[in-house]
């Protein structure tokens, strides 16, 4: 069982915080017991993965960004794929990082969108982050991924859903970039890893309306419902 898995993979068990418990029970009222307990491997996970406590705590090591890099990988390709069709009813509709979890699955956008967000949550800088539309060539439709660069110039690796192994963009012939973006920009893409400034990412409506649902806490229900 997915959830058990999730569960499972959580081996920290940090204390978790107030605003956790609330986020908590805010899928788990909204969604059921087994999405509150996909909500609690998740804060956990984060508890884990970030650096906020060491100053503190002389028996924890800082975590390393490839460490959280991995961690939040691993964590979220464990959902369900399913497209919006199926799921929401829509034909494309950009799920929270709350609505996934809650749901138990999404579409390439949902992954990539709360991987995004966990690794802001992290410390993460976004100037690090980009989310990268594609075109898939062997299944030949569009797709999102992560990338993460570790240095403005570099060559940035590739968080993905298809292929589970983050690796650089160099490696994934099969992926033609289109266009990224972040909390504040929009590339054209021209090659792999790099990009031409092409404006604000305000431009891209779905963006806008799945921030700002993601900073109200708006949760919606789905067409279906995966854990019956």
């Amino acid at each position: 069982m997915l959830t058990q898995r999730l569960v499972a993979s959580d081996e920290s068990r940090e204390p978790l915080t107030a605003i956790d418990r609330q986020n908590i029970d805010l899928i788990r009222q909204f969604y059921g017991e087994r999405a509150g307990k996909r909500a609690t491997a998740w804060r956990h996970l984060l508890h884990q993965l970030t650096n906020t406590h060491t100053a503190t705590r002389s028996d924890k090591k800082s975590v390393s960004e490839s460490t959280q890099l991995d961690g939040i990988n691993r964590f979220f390709n464990q959902l369900q794929f399913i497209d919006d069709d199926k799921l929401w009813g829509k034909k494309d509709y950009w799920a929270t990082p709350n609505e996934f979890i809650g749901v138990g699955g999404g579409d390439c956008e949902d992954f990539s969108i709360a991987k995004y967000f966990s690794l802001l949550s992290l410390g993460v800088d976004d100037e690090k982050l980009r989310l990268v539309y594609v075109k898939a060539l062997t299944l030949n439709q569009f797709h999102m991924v992560v990338a993460y660069y570790p240095h403005p110039a570099a060559v940035p690796l590739l968080l993905d859903n298809l292929d589970g192994e983050i690796k650089p963009a160099t490696e994934r012939l099969d992926l033609l970039p289109i266009y990224s973006f972040n909390g504040s920009q929009l590339w054209l893409m021209k090659q792999k890893g790099q990009g031409q400034l092409a404006g604000d990412a305000a431009k891209l409506s779905a963006w806008n309306d799945v921030r700002l649902r993601n900073n109200e806490q708006e949760l919606r229900r789905p067409a279906i419902n995966l854990d019956e």
